[in-house]
């Protein structure tokens, strides 16, 4: 070994060279595996990207289909009973009666007309499952079916009760030719209520004093928050029997000489259907669809409700089913009935 420093120098750069050439080159394969791992990282996105949206695409077509299937099944079935063949109309009446509810006057009435208007239409059956409501808008469908059935004498109008159809829901009931119901609906209730709360005590025990400010000597009256006054007792009483025997006197113009005389035929109670079909409250016992084949003779029954969009229909369909099916998995759904 030489004694001399500058002899190792040129071997310890070459050294160094090589060193630094196979690094780079260890290097350059560790980029070139990120590399190729990476592209194909993207490629893979790129797959599972395309399959998704060919499959999203695959749905939207599978639901547009179903829908344009529908509207040309529905369109082709309501131009064939509509057009060509005799049938019941039938007019759902579901809930509690009131302007912003489904059955308020202007739906109900709506659906009254085209039934009635409809030139194959043989007879009207209005299926009630109600415990009323509003004494006006059950005025106003009264009213109407009134109009109806002298406009059209040769179309009679049945109200079959089913559940229940009491107060405003037999008020309008009352109006028609015939009524029926299954032996266990409730039926009656013809009557009128009005209803609130006092909290004057306990404003008291909680020390809260009311300020009520008003220009009319009755403004504020039935106020909750005072006390109430015998006066106002009796006027409103007073208002409550004088739409009460509005009430009476609609149904006995409508049932006429069927009623049995019983004062507490108009107390505001509720029978069954056994014992409304004695007190003469209603015709018969049956349902729709006994009504339709066996009284109107004519079993086909179109339903002339108001009916969602198609579109909606689907969707509708569509988010129940999807509901009920998370409903299930979550073991939320309860497997028994009463058929």
């Amino acid at each position: 070994m030489s004694d001399n420093p500058w002899d190792e120098k040129p071997q310890t750069k070459a050294q160094e060279a090589v060193a630094t050439v196979k690094q780079a080159n260890a290097n350059g394969r560790e980029w070139r595996l990120i590399e190729n791992l990476v592209n194909g990282l993207f490629s893979e996105q790129k797959k599972a990207r395309r399959w998704g949206i060919f499959f999203k695409s695959l749905t939207f077509l599978y639901l547009f289909a179903l829908l344009g299937f529908y509207l040309f099944a529905r369109q082709t079935g309501d131009a064939g009973s509509a057009n060509s063949e005799a049938h019941s109309a039938l007019i759902e009446l579901v809930g509690p009666i009131s302007a912003d509810s489904e059955a308020s006057a202007d739906i109900l009435v709506g659906s009254l007309r085209r039934a009635f208007e409809a030139e194959y239409s043989a007879a009207v059956i209005i299926r009630i499952n109600s415990p009323g409501g509003s004494p006006v808008q059950s005025g106003y469908v009264y009213d109407e079916i009134k109009r109806l059935r002298a406009i059209y004498p040769d179309k009679k109008l049945y109200a079959v009760i089913s559940d229940i159809g009491a107060s405003g829901a037999y008020y309008i009931a009352s109006a028609a030719d015939y009524i029926y119901a299954d032996k266990a609906s409730l039926v009656g209730s013809i009557g009128v209520v009005s209803s609130g709360f006092g909290f004057v005590g306990l404003m008291e025990k909680l020390g809260v004093e009311r300020r009520a400010l008003s220009a009319g000597e009755n403004k504020t009256f039935l106020d909750p928050f005072s006390p109430l006054k015998d006066r106002d007792r009796v006027f409103w009483q007073s208002v409550l029997e004088t739409t009460h025997q509005q009430f009476i006197d609609q149904v006995r113009k409508g049932r006429g000489d069927r009623l049995v005389d019983s004062p507490e035929l108009f107390s505001g109670l509720i029978w069954t259907g056994e014992q409304a079909l004695e007190k003469g409250l209603i015709d018969g016992l049956g349902s729709s669809s006994y009504v339709a084949r066996e009284i109107i003779g004519v079993e086909n029954i179109r339903d002339y409700s108001p009916q969602l969009s198609p579109f909606e229909e689907v969707i509708d369909r569509f988010g129940v089913s999807f509901g009920g099916s998370i409903a299930t998995k979550l073991g939320l759904s309860n497997n028994f009935s009463l058929q």
